[in-house]
């Protein structure tokens, strides 16, 4: 089983020195994913769970790890991130089961550290 609390952290820290190394595009890339996740019609926290239903579909081991993390951060529940795996499934078959569970490892990991 993947560490995804570590995972995440490693994923701060090589995002910093992409940022060293390409500051325009990591600051455009920083400003679009801030004003794509403000509260608006949707609440950060329905973005963050239509974010993470992405992030399974498309088998993104780091947006899992993200978006878990952030979809906790602004409140969502174990029972709203399993029905966002469920509508990855949906959409992404056989794969989507796999990468949903390991976005149900990383509730489960970020909710052991109190996350």
């Amino acid at each position: 089983m993947k560490d995804f609390p570590a995972h995440y952290q490693e994923l701060n820290t090589w995002m910093e020195k992409l940022g060293a190394a390409i500051p325009g595009a990591m600051q455009g890339f920083g400003a679009l994913h801030q004003a794509s996740t403000q509260s608006g019609a949707l609440d950060a926290k329905t973005k963050e769970l239509i974010a993470l239903g992405i992030a399974i579909t498309v088998r993104c081991d780091g947006c899992i790890s993200f978006h878990v993390h952030d979809a906790i951060k602004a409140g969502a529940s174990e029972q709203e991130i399993a029905e966002t795996i469920s509508v990855a499934i949906l959409m992404g078959g056989g794969p989507s089961v796999v990468y949903g569970i390991e976005a149900l490892q990383a509730f489960k990991q970020y909710q052991e550290q109190g996350i």
